[in-house]
């Protein structure tokens, strides 16, 4: 099975009130602990490269690690593009045989950001290939995208619908209230699904995506400490409402925080508790395990796509 873009997914999840799981990777154990996650639930899967990743990995790198986790797994995989910045950048990913990918002109004015995911998709139907944009700013920290508090901006639902009309795009993340990195609510954590409610109905059919989704558990926060990290205060969005929202057109949740942090703790674990250990396979193994273990559970528990692939053989 080639690499798929996300249109059939994002169609049977919109219908079925679940949605896919787009994760964040960076290198061979991230790709095989997902994959084995999605394997178990039966599950299709986005597999997304940010631009820190592509830096880190290399793309070429990256692509070869998808098409290996194809070969084994033979599910339905999508090869996206996280948050890329300019038409160029997409361009090489579409070159370099990504399915998908997002353009991300959300701190551009309305009409700039239209002109380039314009263009970008332009671009991208011509071979193939899907497009994610972003309307309103997320606050928060995520590689190379950082955004204050003060300049985050709500999604206008009616923008949304002018916005899609006039780009083209294949599905559209919004922002709502989440927000990158592992310091999401400093009070009591909220969503807006009167505003999410809103879109949904003006955009019926249409695929939405909520990036800054990761729910950062308690558990993994803890063991980081507990072995030397420090990272306190961190909070997360609640998977209560993450799968509340699949319920309202959202097809697409990203996760890159939570498998950081579940990924850190079990290696942070094994070298406190064994200090002479310096086989790389002796912490990586138990870091693998834990990304298998959490990405099983957001399929499973909060997503609702297991058994999904399937559907789409």
């Amino acid at each position: 099975m080639p690499l798929v873009t996300t249109k059939e997914m994002f169609k049977l999840a919109y219908e079925g009130n679940f949605a896919i799981g787009a994760f964040n990777v960076n290198n061979m154990e991230i790709v095989q602990g997902i994959i084995a996650a999605a394997k178990e639930e039966n599950a299709p899967v986005i597999l997304q490269a940010s631009a820190g990743a592509r830096k880190y990995a290399n793309s070429i790198y990256l692509k070869k690690l998808v098409e290996a986790a194809i070969e084994e797994s033979e599910l339905p995989i999508a090869l996206h593009l996280d948050h890329g910045d300019s038409f160029e950048v997409c361009k090489q990913c579409i070159d370099d045989g990504f399915s998908s990918v997002m353009i991300d002109g959300s701190h551009l004015p309305f009409e700039e950001n239209i002109a380039l995911v314009k263009k970008v998709v332009d671009y991208a139907h011509e071979r193939g290939v899907v497009v994610e944009a972003e309307l309103g700013q997320l606050a928060g920290v995520e590689d190379d995208v950082n955004v204050s508090a003060e300049d985050a901006t709500y999604t206008d639902p009616t923008q949304a619908v002018e916005f899609v009309e006039r780009t083209g795009v294949d599905s559209l993340a919004i922002a709502i209230g989440t927000s990158h990195g592992a310091y999401k609510f400093k009070g009591e954590a909220k969503l807006d699904f009167e505003r999410l409610d809103k879109i949904t109905k003006l955009l019926p059919n249409f695929p939405l995506v909520l990036h800054g989704a990761s729910s950062v558990p308690q558990e993994y926060v803890e063991m980081c400490n507990e072995f030397g990290g420090n990272i306190p205060g961190a909070k997360g969005v609640p998977e209560e409402m993450l799968r509340e929202a699949a319920k309202y057109g959202v097809c697409k949740i990203n996760v890159d925080t939570d498998l950081r942090l579940a990924m850190t703790s079990a290696i942070r674990k094994v070298l406190a508790e064994k200090p002479a250990e310096f086989d790389p396979r002796k912490y990586l193994g138990p870091g693998r395990e834990a990304i298998k273990k959490i990405v099983q559970h957001k399929i499973k528990d909060v997503f609702g796509a297991s058994g999904a692939a399937s559907k789409l053989k």
